[in-house]
Parts: structure tokens; sequence; C-alpha cells
């Protein structure tokens, strides 16, 4: 599957269908660890029950084998009453990147008075300082990267933590089988994957009841730790660097600008659609979208299909992160993917001050932005289909004051409601760590728990 996974990234549409097929026929076999779950998350048609089914395929023969050599580590875990609970945070991103971004505050917020917090990095440090700014923020930060997954789970069991919280999942870089040996009495997965990681990884998964309502219990293997608000985190004090010109951020001078920065591979023919005729309605509209070199020729070539001339697609590079918000304030309206939602790039956007639309769907990834959006106080921007997506977005662009009272809604929202609250966002998942710290002392199985 390395050649649709390549295609994905490419915006390669012409063979997409026959792929889908391919993939079902290959789920349908039952044949584990052909099709990577994260090549699920973004593609259109496909059902949380199939995510679930594929992940479970995913991990399967993993579990067998980890198994057999985990009834040779011989852990145990006591079930004692702590004064302290440790957590242990399992990562490669512990540098400039999307997941530190929006933890790093969080971090820096937990209470060390009842807890201890534990890094477990296995990715580089880039350099650019983020590294260092975490590390700080925990009791003990160990680098992981050249041992095993059996030496790294054997640490974690030596250090005695008592909740696990893996923070990739099964995208890039990750260490997700080091989870496969249990080497902590609770195991969590959280934001960094938008799905479930198969039974028998992790106990319980951080979410919000707008993502996971409790009707979609069948389509995880964890159990449902419910954040009050949005499960994702996000802090205030991410700094804007000074806004730039059009002509510096390389946009028209007139002209509506709507814009997506999520990356090419969450860029559906079926939103490309939608974008293009959107383009087609407003005249000297553009659409500014992400910097991808191996995808930039494809979506030239697609919106030239569609009536789009290549002066109306603008392309932005990367640029550190208070460089990016500030050019965010450019863009007149934010254009969500589908199914798989804007996350960072969501709440980014929303801390800049520019409203996004999104098209929530079925699944954990098609719901994000949507989750965000409750959070900030503008769940007037949620559609659920790409008719109603459209339509919004139109009238937006012809409703001058519609979208000035958004913008102000968000401005005032931005330091009232619940998304970039983090402080009081940290207590509420140190509740929800608690709370099944607790069930665990009780010998109660893991279940769905909310805290506020």
């Amino acid at each position: 599957m390395k050649q649709y996974a390549r295609s994905q990234s490419m915006c390669e549409w012409d063979t997409l269908e026959a792929w889908r097929l391919q993939i079902r026929g290959v789920l349908s076999r039952g044949e584990g660890r052909q099709v990577s779950p994260f090549l699920l998350l973004a593609l259109s048609g496909v059902s949380a029950d199939e995510q679930r089914h594929c992940a479970e395929l995913w991990v399967r023969d993993q579990l067998v084998t980890a198994r057999l050599e985990r009834a040779a580590l011989a852990f145990i875990f006591p079930r004692l009453k702590k004064t302290k609970l440790r957590l242990g945070y399992l990562s490669a991103d512990f540098h400039e990147h999307a997941t530190a971004l929006l933890m790093v505050e969080l971090f820096e917020s937990h209470d060390h008075g009842r807890f201890e917090v534990f890094a477990y990095s296995c990715g580089a440090d880039d350099g650019k300082g983020m590294r260092q700014r975490l590390e700080a923020s925990f009791d003990r930060f160990a680098d992981i990267q050249g041992l095993t997954d059996i030496e790294a789970a054997s640490l974690i069991y030596r250090d005695e933590v008592d909740i696990l919280i893996d923070l990739k999942g099964y995208t890039q870089g990750t260490r997700s089988a080091i989870l496969n040996f249990r080497p902590a009495p609770i195991q969590v997965n959280y934001l960094g994957y938008p799905g479930t990681l198969g039974a028998g990884v992790c106990d319980y998964i951080v979410t919000d009841a707008f993502i996971t309502p409790p009707a979609s219990t069948p389509d995880y293997t964890e159990a449902f730790a419910y954040m009050p608000d949005s499960y994702q985190p996000h802090g205030r004090h991410g700094l804007i660097s000074a806004k730039p010109s059009r002509a510096e951020a390389g946009l028209p001078e007139e002209g509506f600008v709507f814009c997506c920065f999520n990356q090419a591979y969450k860029i559906t023919p079926e939103i490309f659609n939608v974008w293009c005729h959107l383009l087609l309605s407003v005249p000297d509209s553009v659409l500014w979208l992400l910097k991808t070199p191996l995808a930039e020729g494809n979506l030239l070539r697609e919106a030239f299909h569609r009536g789009i001339t290549a002066d109306r697609i603008v392309f932005a590079a990367n640029c550190p992160q208070g460089d990016h918000l500030a050019r965010l304030q450019l863009a007149d309206l934010v254009l969500d993917t589908a199914p798989y939602n804007a996350h960072t790039t969501a709440s980014d956007a929303l801390w800049a001050g520019v409203p996004i639309i999104t098209c929530a769907g079925d699944t954990f990834p098609s719901r994000v932005a949507g989750s965000v959006l409750h959070a900030v106080g503008l769940e007037e921007l949620v559609t659920t289909d790409l008719d109603q997506y459209f339509e919004l977005a139109l009238a937006l662009t012809s409703d001058a004051d519609k979208l000035a009272q958004l913008k102000e809604k968000l401005a005032a929202n931005r330091m009232t409601t619940a998304l970039f609250d983090v402080e009081n966002y940290t207590r509420h998942l140190e509740t929800l760590y608690d709370t099944m710290w607790r069930k665990y002392l009780n010998g109660e199985c893991p279940a769905a728990i909310r805290t506020g």
C-alpha cells in the first residue's frame, strides 16, 4: 500500500476508486498488516467500523508475539493508593511539531503536587528550541530512540508509570508497539491519532461528546474518557508575529481569500470540487494552500479541469509558527477538509481570528474541527454535508456584515470560551486520570468516564 500512500500525498486521484476497492478487499479477507489504519482516515466513504476493523488487523499479530514475550518480562502491578500518580507521555514529537505546539502549555500546567510527569521521547531534537522548553516541563525526560520496544517497555515499567499516554498511534514515527507489552497498568490513546488502536493496546481514548457520541461506542476498542468541551488542548500564549501585507504573503491585493493549510493528503476530489465551485462562483477570489511540491502540479491540473486557472491557486511556504499565525490573518475564511479535518490547523486559525467552515462526518477525524468550533462558541460553522458546506461558504462571501460579525464573535470568545483555556482543560484531564486510577484500584473494567 506504499504506492497508495504516495498517491494520496501527491493528490493523484485517477486510481482512487481502484485503491478503495483493493483496500476493502484486503480488509474483508482479514489480511493483517496489509493496510496501515492511518491510510483510511483520509479515504472518503470509509466508516468508523471499517477503521476499527483495519486497526484490529494491523495490531493482531503484534499482540500475539508481544504476549509471549511479555510473559517472560513478568510485569506485575500492585493496586496501591498513591499520593502522586506518575504519568508517562510517549511520543516522537517532542520538538517543533503540531502535537507539541498544542500540548506544551498543558505540560507546563500539570499539577506537580498531584502528579509526576515523565516523557518518553522516540524522536530527534530539531534544534528549534521547543525540545528544551518541553524538557523543562517534565519531571523526567527519557530519550528512548536507541532502545528496542522491549527495552523501552522495561524502562517504563521500572519507572513505575501508572498511566502511560500514547501521543502517536499509527502515525509517522510511532513507537506504539511499546504499548503491546503493557508496561503500565493503565494505557491511554490521546491526541496524536484520531481513531481506535485496536483491542488490547489502550484502555481509554481521550475524546469529547461531539467527536464520539455514546452511540459510536462499538467503533472503538477503548473506553471513552470524555472531556467536557473539546478533547483538543490549545494554550493562550502562542505568539503571533506582525501581520504581513498581502503582497508579502504572495496574495493579490484584492479579492476574497479562501484558505486551507491542511496537509495535501487530506485533500480529496470531493472537497476540491467544492472549492473550485466556490472559486467559479466568487470572481477574483483565490484559494490559498500550503506549499507541497509533490502535489502542486496535480492540484493545478485538477483545478484546470474544473475551469480554474493557475493564478487562482496560491501556495504558501512553511514558516515559523509565529509567522504562520500572522499570515493566517490575511485569510477571509478557512475551508476545512473532509473526511480528515484540520486539527492543529483548525485551532490555529481560530487563535489567529479567522473563522473556519467544516463538514462533520461519522468518524473521529471528520469531527475534530466541529469539536473545536463548538468549544469556541461557533457551532453555526459546522455543516453536515458538502452542499450545506458550499452554501454557507458562498453566503459568507457575499455578506460582509455577517462575516464581520463572526470575526467579532470569535475575537470576543477567544479568551472567554473553553477552547483556549488550557489551565481549566488540564484540571479536567487530570480529573480523568484520577478517575481511571480509582476505577483500576477498585478492580473495575474500563468504561466511559467523564468530567465537568
